[in-house]
């Protein structure tokens, strides 16, 4: 089969045209990096929904509600593990870190579970419903956040080993942000090598082509949905544990702002596919830095701008997948 490397060349010719504007080579290096860390926090958050629609066939508005449930859970957690976060051994940073994010998942992963048994079960192939009652049920994981958590916002500071930045002459490279680099690969590089090396990775991928297939071949691609959207919720989860510990703050309104940028990515990788989700990410990470920097106001009006420049391109998306 013929490989599509043209939307790939995006990435590189975005970063050479921001060269120019940045001026500085050391600023360009740090939004560069900045861009690519941003990026693929949000491709982890955005991976689990474009799957969920392309095997599933459903719109989850309420994405950002395991977003935000993995913030809190893994800030709570931090939090108790305060000494360790403080202390000047990575070792001890990572002994709270870790177990933060596994708690985050594994919370996430379950809410996600009974949200497609009770929520969503019930409107497969109704996409309006779909539509209301997940964003009814993101509005109702909100108020039950500001329940239990409290209305105010939780500061989470990173741990000693994360602050700062890795200095190379003039380049300042922020520690977390090469972190959320070496995360990110790492989901994208798992999930493409269960997809792609896998039985499972098989069925998921023909599920997204043609379901029905799958299901006469006597496969229960019930199951199957059921575990891509718990994964998707729980990679939700460590998105969210990345982007609080990236600003430094928690809010029960984590998950819907994110969300925002989270749909503008599967629609431009095209809805079902991880790899257009990976290049669609980094294409707004880098596109938000670059902009953010030249003009601060227009920040997020670029990436729409971007998402519609790319839709009158190729109007399914980067790599579309889920033809229905």
């Amino acid at each position: 089969m013929k490989r599509d490397y043209l939307p790939l060349l995006l990435i590189p010719v975005l970063g050479l045209a921001a060269f120019p504007l940045v001026g500085s080579p050391s600023s360009w290096v740090t939004l560069t990096v900045a861009g690519l860390a941003m990026g693929l926090m949000i491709f982890v958050m955005a991976s689990g929904l474009t799957l969920t629609f392309g095997l599933m066939d459903v719109l989850n508005f309420g994405h950002g509600a395991f977003i935000a449930v993995g913030a809190f859970v893994a800030a709570s957690v931090m939090l108790a593990l305060a000494p360790w976060m403080a202390a000047d051994s990575l070792w001890l940073n990572l002994a709270a870190i870790v177990p933060a994010a596994l708690a985050a998942m594994i919370v996430s992963g379950g809410l996600g579970f009974a949200f497609e048994r009770v929520i969503v079960r019930p409107v497969y192939g109704q996409h309006l419903k779909q539509i209301l009652v997940t964003t009814g049920g993101l509005i109702v994981a909100e108020q039950l956040l500001k329940v239990v958590w409290g209305p105010d916002q939780i500061t989470l500071t990173r741990p000693t080993a994360l602050r700062g930045a890795f200095l190379i002459g003039d380049i300042a490279i922020e520690k977390y942000r090469v972190l959320a680099v070496g995360v990110g690969l790492a989901v994208f590089a798992a999930l493409m090598v269960t997809l792609n090396r896998t039985r499972i990775g098989l069925l998921i991928r023909a599920g997204v082509e043609n379901g029905e297939m799958v299901e006469a071949l006597g496969y229960r691609i019930r199951r199957l949905f059921v575990g891509v959207f718990v994964v998707g919720s729980a990679l939700a989860g460590l998105g969210g544990v990345m982007w609080g510990l990236y600003q430094e703050t928690v809010t029960a309104a984590i998950g819907a702002q994110v969300a925002v940028l989270v749909f503008i990515v599967i629609i431009i990788g095209g809805l079902g596919s991880v790899g257009g989700c990976f290049v669609g990410a980094l294409l707004v990470g880098l596109t938000a830095n670059y902009i953010g920097f030249l003009a601060p106001k227009v920040s997020l009006g670029s990436n729409i701008l971007l998402m519609a420049l790319i839709l009158l391109w190729r109007p399914q998306g980067l790599y579309p997948v889920a033809r229905r």
